[in-house]
């Protein structure tokens, strides 16, 4: 069996990067890295009623032009995201078969204000972890290590923060709430199979 699994922390993330977490016994947050655009580590793509949608976390970024430190990453609450996002959810997945079922554990994450993109996506991910039944303790890279290759303890699975990727492999099709309007959109948001699959979102997982 796989053991620790090291990935960026993302805003919940691809389906296709929790097939193999399924697997593992422990996940590690990479945080001393450098920040970079155009990841999932801010944004997600769930199904609205005009198809798919972006759902982006607005950041501070530095004045300077210098690179920042994934951890040190602050976000721009000057923007109401929060309150657009959980109501972009509602909107997509309020007649999805499981959405009430998990509404109340995920409605405080969007009502709690957070300055540090890290503890935002700590605490969406213990609150999507327990919602999968997924029992994976979290820990946080002490330093950067470009490689991992050597070692047989930890799969390095940073490569899927990138947006602009092919999935990983192949996915099984799924019940999408819009389906019949817009067809069917394949590895969104983790929260698109949450919502539609509920509890049998980790069976799906681990069968791949």
């Amino acid at each position: 069996m796989m053991q620790e699994a090291l990935i960026q922390p993302l805003y919940f993330g691809p389906i296709d990067l929790f097939v193999p977490l399924a697997k593992s016994t422990s996940l590690r947050f990479e945080i001393n890295d450098n920040y970079q655009k155009q990841s999932y580590r801010t944004r997600q793509y769930i199904y609205g009623a005009n198809g798919k949608l972006l759902l982006n976390i607005p950041i501070k970024h530095r004045g300077d032009g210098k690179h920042q430190l994934l951890k040190d990453v602050k976000i721009e609450n000057d923007f109401k995201w929060q309150i657009l996002h959980w109501k972009s959810l509602e909107s997509a997945y309020r007649t999805s078969p499981y959405f009430e079922f998990f509404e109340d554990d995920f409605h405080p994450i969007y009502h709690q204000k957070f300055e540090y993109l890290i503890d935002f996506t700590q605490a969406a991910w213990n609150v999507l972890l327990e919602s999968l039944g997924l029992e994976l303790p979290i820990e946080h890279t002490s330093t950067f290590q470009e490689d991992y290759a050597e070692s047989k303890d930890v799969k390095d699975f940073r490569y899927l923060a990138k947006a602009k990727r092919k999935p990983s492999q192949e996915l099984d099709s799924y019940v999408q709430v819009f389906e019949s309007k817009k067809g069917y959109l394949n590895n969104l948001s983790i929260l698109d199979l949450l919502f539609n699959e509920g509890t049998n979102a980790l069976t799906y997982l681990e069968k791949h």
